[in-house]
């Protein structure tokens, strides 16, 4: 205990103003949601987290309206109102929002005061998600097929049988118009045969293009969704095009003839990486994307008929560009190396000269940024001051050579107070898809806290392992039908460059990450145990035969990861499966996740612990949080997987515990900050 008590007073130590749990869990977050279209006003969300003493939820949700002049914000809804998702109109004289109705969501408009907003659609099961017409003059919207009165009075009477991927409610796309007082005056439902997963108008208001799949599921969505081209004017669909794989956003250009989007390379490719464009009236698709492009483009629209602006991540920075459609010649107009600023897809006024994002840095998580289209970023908000205080551990972009000669790429956060020359233990985050990255921005989060530890003495690396974004098609395809082989060996080669060149020490290395990092984590706590003192698995796959078995989404670890089917790699996906090397384990294994996770089964974390178990592994420890999914969503689950993972890193790798001694004590809920 005296042990442990003395880990809790590290964490908690404040003589270098280090960032501490308490206050990471508490950072705010933002997202811009609108630009006026004159430029002036932008719409932004703050996101706030819930404190320790609050009901179960996620973060609180604050639209704000900030005029871009005076740089003054205020809360754009009151308590009172309690609206979401607001959309100015194209003339930006009306805003448009939703409000709940008897439980259900309806939208309104409001031209002056929210509180006085004017109730328009009568959805029977409420809006889900809506549009305005470009006309000003109605909007689109979604909502989902209603319950019948029979199905209702069934599972009154205790018959709410599950129907595993059958008899789902699709969500159906209706139309609605509206009369100068803001009254709907027509109602015409678009779809219902299909789930509608998004949608968008063209600029005139004649053309809604608009994503369907058979049923509402999450492997359809990933993998299935179709570009639809509907007519309003005669009411029928005039296009399905031939798009292919993952898909992105979309956009009509201004004169309707012709559509962008963002999309795979093809039904392989593991996520989001060209950019098209589609002719509407014969459905023909160009691409593009240069050839053998290094990066990503994961976002794009329309500066005007003849060019389009993309967003793309190159490495571990992202990079805007527009795209002349008649030369095919690319300019540059941001980049976040040079602006030092990590940003995200941008939202702009009609004019196409201001822009906003939501960005951060390595030593800020989140702020609103604005853009003139040539000057520098201009930052709008100070969301989380308070990190001005704390004494953050350096970051740099780090570079190695894999075992077979490839460059790999990374983050790496030093130790408050590194000095070269000296060892330190060293903590690596593992990100999960593997189809994602690291930008080098804010790192920290609740299940990745690199800015914690950094203040702990911890060295924190962040590989961008083969088979992330980021560098092109081909090093994303590096990991197809080869599940922790080449991907996971650069995590391995990694650890070396660092032991050897920036002083971690090799007796005292951990690893965490989440789903595919969760395997990462797994796949090092057996098979790779030599080079760990203990692991974080985070909702991680450990036995691929029965993940392909358990996950909503099969056809897209088919497509895009596996390649073949399972009857064809039995061998294989047994022997890269974390639990056929469980016996092999020399690791403290921490394993947790949600116990409600569609997309890796909670049976992937039993299937780990008892293998470990039964080969009588000493410091293997299974929390699961009731109701969570892929990842936390309430603050009490975030809170502890913090607090958990903290301790369990620095008992058996900063203090090296050995590992047939006691575990880290099982309640920690004194970390929590709860009050009693």
């Amino acid at each position: 205990m005296l042990a442990f008590l003395f880990i809790v007073s590290i964490l908690n130590s404040k003589a270098q103003d280090v960032l501490t749990p308490e206050e990471l869990i508490q950072l705010k977050s933002s997202r811009c949601v609108q630009m006026h279209p004159d430029g002036k006003q932008l719409i932004y969300t703050v996101y706030t987290p819930r404190t320790p003493n609050e009901k179960p939820g996620g973060s609180h949700v604050e639209y704000n309206l900030v005029n871009l002049d005076t740089k003054e914000s205020q809360p754009l809804f009151t308590e009172e109102t309690k609206g979401s998702s607001p959309s100015w109109s194209p003339d930006g004289k009306t805003l448009a929002f939703k409000k709940k109705v008897d439980k259900l969501y309806q939208i309104f408009v409001s031209t002056d005061n929210v509180d006085d907003a004017i109730q328009v659609s009568m959805a029977k099961n409420g809006v889900n998600a809506f549009k305005w017409n470009p006309d000003g003059k109605g909007f689109a919207y979604t909502s989902t097929t209603a319950t019948s009165k029979k199905e209702k009075e069934l599972k009154k009477r205790g018959y709410d049988f599950i129907f595993y991927e059958e008899n789902i409610k699709n969500d159906n796309l209706f139309l609605i118009e509206i009369d100068e007082n803001f009254k709907q005056t027509k109602e015409t439902q678009i779809t219902e045969t299909v789930n509608i997963w998004d949608f968008n108008f063209d600029k005139q208001g004649k053309q809604l293009a608009y994503t369907a799949t058979e049923l509402k599921l999450t492997d359809q969505r990933y993998m299935f969704r179709k570009l639809h081209i509907y007519d309003i004017e005669n009411m029928k669909v005039k296009q399905v095009l031939k798009n292919i794989g993952k898909l992105g956003n979309y956009a009509f250009s201004p004169d309707g003839t012709q559509l962008v989007y963002t999309g795979a390379f093809d039904i392989n490719d593991h996520a989001v990486s060209q950019v098209y464009k589609a002719t509407i009236a014969d459905g023909s698709i160009t691409n593009l994307t240069p050839e053998k492009y290094k990066g990503h483009i994961t976002w794009a629209e329309w500066k005007n008929d003849k060019e389009v602006v993309c967003l793309a991540h190159e490495g571990v920075y992202p990079k805007l560009y527009t795209l002349t459609l008649k030369n095919m010649k690319r300019k540059l107009l941001l980049d976040a190396e040079t602006s030092e600023t990590i940003f995200g897809s941008p939202v702009f006024s009609s004019d196409f000269k201001s822009f906003a994002f939501s960005g951060s840095t390595p030593t800020d998580m989140s702020n609103i940024y604005t853009w003139n289209g040539k000057d520098d970023l201009k930052i709008v908000t100070d969301l989380n001051p308070e990190l001005r205080k704390n004494t953050l551990g350096e970051q740099e972009v780090i570079n190695f050579t894999a075992r077979d000669g490839l460059n790999i790429e990374g983050m790496l956060m030093k130790p408050v107070g590194y000095k070269a020359g000296e060892k330190y233990p060293l903590i690596v985050f593992v990100h999960g898809g593997p189809e994602a990255h690291h930008s080098n921005g804010w790192l920290s989060g609740y299940s990745s806290p690199g800015q914690v530890m950094a203040g702990n003495g911890y060295l924190v690396a962040y590989f961008n392992y083969r088979a992330s974004t980021g560098y092109g098609v081909d090093f994303g395809m590096e990991g197809f039908e080869d599940p922790a082989g080449k991907e996971f060996d650069d995590l391995a080669d990694g650890i070396e460059y660092l032991i050897k060149e920036k002083g971690a020490d090799r007796e005292r290395v951990g690893m965490a990450g989440g789903s595919y990092g969760g395997y990462a984590s797994a796949w090092f706590a057996t098979y790779y145990t030599e080079y760990v003192k203990a692991v974080g698995v985070f909702v991680g796959i450990t036995n691929i035969i029965s993940k392909k078995g358990t996950t909503d989404i099969a056809y897209e670890e088919l497509l895009v990861h596996s390649g073949k089917p399972l009857e064809e790699q039995w061998e294989m996906n047994l022997k890269q499966s974390p639990i056929y090397h469980a016996h092999k384990s020399k690791t403290a294994t921490l394993i947790y996740g949600g116990a409600a996770d569609a997309r890796i089964h909670p049976s992937q974390s039993m299937e780990l612990y008892r293998r470990m178990k039964m080969n009588n592994h000493p410091a293997v420890r299974l929390v699961q949080y009731p109701g969570e999914g892929h990842g936390n969503r309430k603050q009490v689950g975030r809170i502890d997987v913090l607090y958990r993972q903290l301790a369990w890193m620095n008992w058996y790798v900063k203090d090296l515990k050995p590992l047939d001694g006691p575990m880290p004590p099982l309640d920690i809920s004194d970390q929590y900050g709860l009050d009693w």
